[in-house]
C-alpha cells in the first residue's frame, strides 16, 4: 500500500465542533492567535505539576492493555516557569473580553505561577483559589496527606461572564432535628429554625451554590467507565462545571494541554465548540476515541458537529499494516491479519485532510471493516498512525 500524506483528519461528533491540534501550545502561538485572539470565553490548562516524572496510559484491549509514555514531566523549575509564563501570555491574548481562565496546579507550583498570572493578567483580576479536594489515592504518616489540587481562576476584565446559577444543585431534603418540617397547601416541603429572634426557611427545591472548596466530585477510580486509560485524567464532572458556569452554549472553549481530552469531551458534550492543543500522539489517540465513542449518542434530535484533528507535529509513522482486502462492487472490506492496532478506519483524503466513514475503535485480527472507499488509516496504542491508498 502506498503511503498518502495526510494534515489531520475530519470526525462528526456529537454537540459542540472543534479543533486539535498536534502541537505545544507556545509552538502554535501564532497559529492560535491569527485564528482565535480575543474569541475564547475559557480557557482551561491542567499542565504539567513539575513533578520530574514521566506519565503514562494504559492502553490496549482488555487484559492485552499495556502501559505506553503519554508525556515526560521533566522541566527544571527555571525552564517550566520559561514555558508557562509563555503559554499564559498566550491565553491572555486569546480571551475575550468576558472571558476568564482557569489554572489547575498542585502545591509544587501554585505560589510561582499565582505570581506569573498577576503579572501577566494584573492581581486586580484574580478571582478565585478553587480548592478540589477529595479522598482517594494513599494516606501518608510523614505528615498531613496532600489530598487537594488548586484551581486559579482569573478573568480577563471585568466584564468577566459567570454564571453561578448553572451550577446550583436543589438542596434536597434536611436531616436536621433541629429544623422544623413545613409543607405547603401545594405539597412544597420547606424548614424552618429560628436563631437570634428570626425565622429562617430553606425549601427543598432551593438552589445551592458551591463555594470555592469543592469537596463532592472526587477523582476517578480504576475501573470508572469513563476512564480512558490516560493517568493525569481529571472527571468530566469537574470540567462540567466549570464550563457551565464560566460560558454559555456556542461560547468557545480551549484547553491548551489537552492530555486525555476531557475538556473537549466535556464542552462538546454542552453544545461548546472547543480548540484543544496537546503534542502528544498519545493525547491524539486518545481525545479521537472519546469523540467517536461520543458520536454514537448523536440521534434524531441532535444536531450533529465537525471535529478538526490537525497535525502540525506529524504523528510517528506506522509501517503499514498487514490486511486482507476485498473489493466488491464499489465497496471494500478491510481486516486485520495481526494483532497490535488500537484504530482502523476506512475513508477517503480531501484536500490533504482524511474523512473517516467507518472506523473500529478495538481493531481485532479477522474482524472486517466495510465501506465505499479507497484510503485506509491504522494507528497503534503508542500512537504512531499513517493513511494509505488501497
Amino acid at each position: 500500500m502506498d503511503r498518502i500524506p495526510c494534515l489531520g483528519e475530519r470526525l462528526t461528533v456529537a454537540g459542540g465542533s472543534g479543533r486539535f491540534l498536534l502541537e505545544r501550545a507556545q509552538d502554535a502561538a501564532e497559529a492560535l492567535l491569527g485564528d482565535y485572539a480575543g474569541r475564547a470565553q475559557l480557557i482551561y490548562l491542567d499542565p504539567p505539576f513539575g513533578t520530574g516524572d514521566t506519565f503514562t496510559a494504559r492502553l490496549g484491549q482488555g487484559r492485552e492493555k499495556i502501559q505506553v509514555p503519554a508525556y515526560a514531566d521533566d522541566l527544571g523549575q527555571a525552564d517550566y516557569l520559561f514555558m508557562m509564563r509563555q503559554v499564559l501570555a498566550l491565553c491572555h491574548g486569546l480571551l475575550a473580553p468576558t472571558g476568564c481562565l482557569y489554572l489547575h496546579i498542585d502545591h509544587r507550583m501554585s505560589a510561582h505561577l499565582r505570581l506569573l498570572l498577576d503579572e501577566i493578567f494584573g492581581p486586580a483580576n484574580f478571582v478565585n483559589e478553587i480548592i478540589w479536594a477529595y479522598r482517594s489515592g494513599g494516606r501518608s504518616t510523614r505528615h498531613f496527606s496532600r489530598k487537594h489540587d488548586n484551581i486559579l481562576l482569573y478573568r480577563k476584565s471585568k466584564s468577566m461572564y459567570f454564571d453561578i446559577r448553572a451550577v446550583g444543585k436543589p438542596r434536597g431534603p434536611q436531616r436536621r432535628n433541629h429544623m422544623k418540617r413545613l409543607v405547603d397547601a401545594e405539597g412544597k416541603i420547606s424548614y424552618s429554625i429560628r436563631a437570634g429572634g428570626r425565622e429562617y426557611i430553606y425549601h427543598e427545591d432551593e438552589l445551592i451554590y458551591p463555594g470555592d472548596v469543592w469537596d463532592d466530585i472526587e477523582h476517578l477510580h480504576q475501573r470508572d467507565p469513563e476512564r480512558t486509560g490516560y493517568s493525569t485524567q481529571k472527571p468530566e464532572a469537574l470540567l462540567a462545571r466549570i464550563i457551565k458556569a464560566s460560558s454559555r452554549p456556542g461560547d468557545l472553549v480551549m484547553d491548551l494541554f489537552s492530555g486525555s481530552g476531557t475538556t473537549a469531551a466535556a464542552a462538546a458534550r454542552l453544545g461548546r465548540p472547543f480548540v484543544a492543543v496537546d503534542a502528544s500522539p498519545v493525547s491524539l489517540l486518545v481525545l479521537r476515541k472519546r469523540l467517536l465513542l461520543a458520536q454514537q449518542e448523536i440521534d434524531l434530535f441532535s444536531r450533529p458537529g465537525e471535529a478538526l484533528l490537525s497535525y502540525s507535529l506529524q504523528p510517528p509513522e506506522l509501517p503499514a499494516p498487514a490486511l486482507t482486502i476485498e473489493r466488491r462492487d464499489r465497496e471494500v472490506r478491510v481486516s486485520p491479519r495481526e494483532g497490535g492496532l488500537a484504530y482502523l478506519a476506512l475513508g477517503e483524503v480531501r484536500e490533504g485532510i482524511f474523512h473517516p466513514l467507518a472506523y473500529d475503535l478495538e481493531p481485532t485480527p479477522g474482524r472486517a471493516l466495510a465501506a465505499p472507499a479507497y484510503a485506509v488509516q491504522a494507528a497503534d496504542i503508542f500512537g504512531s498512525s499513517g493513511v494509505w491508498a488501497l
